[in-house]
């Protein structure tokens, strides 16, 4: 074979797809890259296994950290991008704790779920948030200041700050309402794509790709559909920890969450009433003020003091997330209080405070940094038992082969 042949097969395409997207092709420069995510001590890792083996939520078929920690060490970014193995550790400390090296297994599995958060995205704005968290401090800032002045405007113009509700209101309930439908639609218009790509990246390719190795009957997917709302709202591979308590404060959180979504996105006209209260809605609003705060009090509490292994490393998009939490649930109670005591101006002012740090909480934060964990985890839950359900596609060939030849005789 001349030079000219050799050459002619290496300049190929569909060569030179193939070998990009082998799984075993490493970047050399991969735990340089995650080290801006959060992990930085990988290199001490000597693969023991110990981490593994206190590990409570481990089994035969996701044997994380230490499986993870070696394909991280070879730089295998491809396997790493398509593994749900970081979605399926809880950050509990037990590994870290009993790692012998102090390589922080645990804090590493925190890293992967941040780069892969912003491998999902197609923006590449996830990313460019959690490498330069500056730009993420700033752009909150400037979406919080315009949607401030925004408002602000908005009710000058076309209402009276002295007014909470009625015609003349400052911020009108119906418009808020619409407002707030037009932000959902935005914020799925990002995640959806994202949590496609999360699936493509996981599962997809390998069954539909131009490359698949596996097979996954459609009836997989309905089957064990159950599983996204079950995890969602229960968090129920969290309880398996041998510590329930952060489970605990962690589904009150998400349950708070869930809780004061629905009201405001379809009971926001009885939220908004008053100054009465209307007990059939406020009460359900109060209870999930109590958890909102509670909750993230005691994450920020955590972080401060550092006396739990899971709360002594913070990344800064740990903190932005939590700052603007608290910030969202003490306005939103502000303002509801301010308005039942008859201090209506002051209760405008709350209100536009309140969606100061509502709109960049939802807008940036949900679809690009932290709080996307909300989807892609349940997600990783569903996906991790139907990637237990595919066939491999030689094998599954040869069982249809087998049974035509039954047929056949």
């Amino acid at each position: 074979m001349g030079p000219g042949s050799l050459g002619a097969r290496d300049a190929n395409p569909r060569r030179t797809n193939r070998r990009r997207a082998n799984p075993r092709r490493a970047n050399p420069r991969l735990i340089d890259d995650l080290s801006r995510f959060g992990a930085e001590d990988v290199q001490k890792c000597y693969n023991c296994g110990n981490c593994t083996a206190v590990c409570s939520l481990a089994d035969s078929d996701y044997t994380f950290p230490r499986r993870l920690m070696h394909t991280l060490q070879l730089g295998l970014e491809t396997k790493l991008e398509s593994s749900l193995e970081p979605w399926l550790c809880y950050y509990c400390g037990e590994c870290s704790t009993n790692c012998p090296r102090e390589a922080q297994p645990g804090e590493t599995m925190m890293s992967l779920r941040r780069w892969l958060t912003s491998r999902y995205d197609f923006t590449g704005i996830g990313r460019l948030f959690y490498r330069r968290p500056a730009v993420e401090i700033i752009t909150v800032l400037v979406v919080a200041l315009l949607t401030g002045i925004g408002f602000t405007l908005f009710g000058i113009l076309g209402g009276d700050i002295r007014q909470y509700t009625g015609p003349q209101a400052f911020l009108p309930a119906a418009t808020i309402h619409v407002f707030d439908w037009a932000l959902a639609g935005v914020l799925l218009a990002f995640l959806v794509p994202n949590m496609f790509r999360m699936w493509w990246f996981t599962l997809g390719r390998e069954t539909l790709g131009q490359g698949r190795r596996l097979r996954l009957p459609l009836v997989a997917y309905l089957k064990s559909l159950y599983l996204f709302p079950l995890h969602f709202l229960t968090q129920k591979r969290y309880a398996k920890c041998e510590r329930r308590r952060p489970w605990a404060v962690h589904l009150a959180l998400m349950l708070s969450y869930v809780t004061m979504l629905v009201l405001i996105m379809f009971f926001l006209r009885a939220m908004w009433s008053g100054p009465a209260i209307d007990w059939r809605v406020h009460v359900f609003g109060y209870l999930a003020s109590i958890g909102l705060i509670g909750a993230t009090i005691w994450a920020l509490r955590g972080r401060i003091k550092k006396t739990e292994v899971y709360h002594q490393r913070s990344h800064e998009s740990d903190w932005i997330f939590l700052v603007l939490l608290l910030i969202v649930a003490v306005t939103g109670v502000l303002q509801h209080g301010l308005h039942r005591a008859g201090a209506d101006v002051a209760a405008n002012v709350a209100y536009v405070v309140h969606l100061m740090a509502v709109v960049p909480m939802l807008g940036l934060e949900v679809p690009f940094s932290k709080w996307s964990h909300m989807a892609y985890r349940p997600l990783a839950m569903y996906l991790s038992v139907l990637k237990k359900q595919t066939v491999p596609l030689r094998q599954d060939e040869e069982a249809t082969e087998g049974m035509g030849a039954e047929a056949t005789a």
